[in-house]
């Protein structure tokens, strides 16, 4: 029996998003219970669904604020759930963020703080260091997207200009006990750069954020520049007293989700092989990379035989050159059909885990053989469409968007090439 190739790549992204579900994971992870209160807060666009899967599973009493991205909400019993504005921050997010900072004020020793962070929360806690407005916050932001910095150099820039990240929520919290759950969406799965690190110490300094900001000569508003060149923005270090009581938890990460996408592949008779978890680089690059590897497994049976799959995550980054829609996955994508050229047997989708590549509500792509065969029969230059940074654009104009909604959870970008033997009927040939 053969298997649709655009079915089964859909079930490895589903898996991988089902894996990285807040209710399936954080009752491992759950803290003892505390003497004192228990208070939970955190920020992410997975934050919302680990609050209520934390009601569910602690069966305590606890009070509570979270913030998530717009259409995210999850209502909880106990904690309260704001919705703000990402990528582009808002004035709901920077309030969130300052009610934060007032609840956690005044605990004492025997009080537990359980901080749910996942990927977004920097953009959801966007409150500014003294001498920074909103609209400087959000001019950053807009500079760090279009610029091509990894995020963990975006991150770092971030930290040096806020009141709550770089281990500043973490330090308001003393004297607490604090744990964090944390849902991974970056390479390495590095708390600190994951919602830029509010609850961990930095060991990043004003000095490294200057660096990042001279090497890709990104505007910054004046007075961030002189925050950053003064050295007032300095975060809180890892060896800080303020942060010896706080206990890091990771409850999902890319490298499970690629995990439980590869069990779903061999469950259908392919091969799975994760090339990676923290694949970065300029997306169109990172697609023209897979492409010659896939060839390869095509071509020459090497590194492995097909059919099998080629799984990786990661988070690439697009330099804007062009006035189209963006997003890294779909980028990606396109520069991986555009190098492929029609090859036949090789499929592939890229999506990223939170339903949203980049600012549009699409979480990604498919490409299939025929994908450039299509486009040139209705009109649409594939070229003109990467030079113009318009992945959305293209796929969505086959067809080929993948849409899952909101998903609540991120553990980051899902690559999945499929390498088959081409059959006349197409489909997968399980072994």
């Amino acid at each position: 029996m053969r298997i649709d190739p655009n079915i089964l790549l859909r079930s490895l992204f589903d898996a991988a998003i089902a894996s990285a579900q807040a209710d399936v994971c954080i009752q491992h992870f759950l803290p003892e219970r505390p003497a004192g209160r228990t208070l939970v807060i955190g920020a992410g666009k997975a934050s919302a669904a680990m609050a209520r899967a934390l009601e569910t599973h602690w069966g305590w009493p606890f009070e509570g604020l979270v913030v998530t991205r717009y259409g995210y909400r999850v209502e909880c019993e106990s904690i309260e759930i704001v919705e703000a504005a990402h990528p582009v921050p808002d004035a709901a997010g920077l309030e969130a963020a300052r009610r934060m900072l007032g609840l956690v004020d005044g605990l004492t020793a025997d009080d537990l703080v359980i901080c749910l962070i996942s990927g977004g929360g920097s953009a959801l806690l966007p409150l500014p260091l003294d001498g920074l407005t909103l609209d400087d916050k959000q001019a950053v932001n807009r500079e760090l997207l279009r610029c091509g910095a990894s995020i963990s150099e975006m991150n770092c820039v971030r930290r040096h200009l806020s009141a709550v990240k770089g281990g500043r929520l973490a330090a308001a919290c003393h004297p607490a006990r604090v744990v964090n759950l944390l849902i991974s969406d970056v390479p390495g799965d590095d708390p600190i750069d994951i919602a830029s690190g509010p609850s961990v110490g930095d060991p990043t300094t004003c000095a490294d954020a200057l660096a990042i900001v001279d090497r890709y000569r990104i505007a910054l508003p004046t007075a961030a520049r002189a925050l950053l060149d003064s050295g007032e923005g300095e975060s809180i270090k890892p060896d800080d007293p303020r942060l010896a009581r706080v206990d890091t938890r990771f409850i999902a990460t890319p490298q499970m989700a690629l995990e439980a996408a590869a069990a779903v592949a061999r469950d259908a008779g392919i091969d799975a092989h994760i090339l990676g978890d923290s694949l970065e680089g300029e997306a169109r690059e990172v697609g023209k990379v897979m492409a010659g590897i896939a060839l390869q497994v095509a071509r020459h049976g090497m590194p492995f035989r097909p059919p099998c799959v080629l799984l990786s995550g990661g988070e690439t980054t697009v330099t804007l050159r062009g006035d189209g829609r963006g997003g890294r996955n779909v980028e990606f994508l396109l520069a991986l059909a555009i190098a492929l050229d029609g090859v036949p047997g090789i499929h592939a989708l890229a999506g990223d885990t939170d339903g949203v590549d980049g600012i549009e509500e699409i979480a990604g792509a498919l490409v299939a053989p025929d994908t450039l065969a299509r486009a040139w029969a209705a009109g649409i230059n594939p070229h003109a469409s990467l030079a113009a940074n318009d992945g959305h654009g293209f796929f969505g104009a086959l067809g080929d968007a993948v849409v899952t909604g909101p998903t609540r959870t991120n553990v980051n970008d899902f690559r999945a090439v499929l390498v088959q033997p081409a059959h006349p009927a197409g489909g997968v040939e399980p072994t």
